[in-house]
This record gives C-alpha cells, structure tokens and sequence, in this order.
C-alpha cells in the first residue's frame, strides 16, 4: 500500500506535466475545397465529408481528447499525416492529371479498406462506410477521373 502513495501521486504529476507538451491543432485556410471543384453528388459529398474530411482537409473537427497528452500526440500526427497524402482543401484543379491521380488513389484505398482506419471508426461510428456508400464513392471516382484523363488527353 505504501508504494500507492508514491506512485499514484507521481503519475499524476507526470501526467500534468505532458499537458505542457500538447501539438498545435491548426485548421490553415481553406486554398480550393474539392467538393466545390468536383461536385460530386449529395451523397457521395456527405459520405466524404463525415468519413474522410476529418483528417484529409483543414475543417478537422477536435474532439476534446485531441487536447489531453498523450492522445493528442497520435490525434494530430494522423491528422498531419492525413492532410499529407490527402488534402480536400487543397484541391488540384488547374492540373487534371495530378487530379485524376488522387482520385484514382482515393478509389484505390477505399477498394483495398484501408481507409477509413479502423481505430478511426471505433471512435467514429458515424464514419463508417457502408458497402453502398463505398462503391458509390468509388464508382464517382473512377468516373470523374477517367473524365479528367480524357479531357487532358484532348
């Protein structure tokens, strides 16, 4: 029991002390938005919006557990690193091809289930793509990338 007095109060202190630590949650200015560029339907637009904008474009929404260390260390470099790969707020439009690349890889994981992350939709249930919205999804985006593919090679 001895041992709890001097462990419990330390992990405590410790635990404050991260607090200290915490990344910056940032959400820069929104350059292009791909829902406006793109227009893809309502639904399609609704799905991304709730699976994906949260970490690929700069309207993540922070949950208050983004701002408690350690979580806000995994929360933010996901972010980061989603924003990265992926960014719905900086959309490509003057180069069609670049374009139709991200639309082609956003088909690809989605086909492959890589996205969204599993310890995403845990969380997140509303996340959670169902089987029609992720083939409605991947059948826009092939679409409108073989639409761009077509339109550069004119």
């Amino acid at each position: 029991m001895n041992k709890w007095k001097l462990i419990l109060p330390g992990a405590a202190i410790i635990f404050v002390a991260l607090q200290l630590f915490n990344p910056a949650r940032t959400n820069p200015p929104v350059k292009l938005d791909f829902i406006t560029v793109a227009r893809p339907p309502a639904s399609v637009a609704a799905a991304l919006r709730t699976a994906c904008y949260d970490c690929h474009s700069r309207e993540t929404t922070w949950p208050w557990y983004s701002r408690v260390a350690p979580v806000s260390w995994l929360v933010t470099s996901d972010v980061d690193e989603g924003r990265e790969h992926l960014d719905f707020s900086d959309w490509p439009q003057a180069d069609a091809g670049h374009a139709a690349k991200k639309l082609d890889r956003i088909n690809e994981v989605l086909d492959y289930r890589e996205m969204p992350p599993k310890k995403y939709t845990f969380i997140h249930t509303g996340a959670r793509l169902s089987e029609a919205q992720r083939k409605a999804i991947m059948d826009w985006t092939e679409n409108a990338a073989d639409k761009l593919r077509a339109a550069t090679n004119n």
